[in-house]
């Protein structure tokens, strides 16, 4: 069956999926995703023009993205190798998530193309989706994540 599939809502749980990340370690992520603001980014392919850009402007804003309380996880289809050895050619601060059967991008609603996970990011607070973006831009996503993120700190609280 061909079913297209929906991306989370804002307001969505963040799905109870156990996810490894490079090292091969099991994260729940919904545990993990309780407390605090946790951006999950989802990336076409490990160590490709565009992911290398996105992943590189998030390391390099990194210092501000956890200043702004902000635990930030990249999630491809790559098996744990391949992120491992993206993870440490380009001194990623934060952990990549290996996704290789899909099960991440499925509960997120994630669309594919070509096999890969497109390019999406989800803002999570409490264990609850607050923001999302369908269609990032590699170049600005640290930006656009901390001009969310102060929008939301200004709101009174939607919970």
């Amino acid at each position: 069956m061909n079913q297209t599939t929906l991306p989370l809502e804002i307001g969505a749980d963040v799905p109870d999926v156990i996810a490894i990340d490079q090292d091969g370690n099991s994260i729940s992520l919904q545990s993990i995703a309780k407390e605090g603001t946790f951006l999950f980014y989802f990336y076409p392919k490990a160590d490709t023009p565009g992911c290398i850009k996105e992943a590189c402007n998030l390391r390099d804003n990194y210092k501000m993205l956890i200043d702004h309380g902000i635990k930030v996880f990249g999630i491809s289809m790559d098996t744990k190798e391949a992120q491992k050895k993206f993870k440490e050619k380009y001194h990623l601060p934060f952990p990549l998530l290996a996704d290789p059967e899909g099960k991440l991008v499925e509960k997120f609603g994630v669309s594919k193309k070509n096999g890969h996970a497109s390019r999406q990011s989800f803002l999570v607070r409490n264990g609850k989706i607050v923001w999302r973006n369908l269609k990032v831009k590699p170049e600005t996503h640290a930006q656009e994540i901390l001009e969310e993120v102060k929008k939301l700190n200004k709101s009174p609280e939607s919970s």
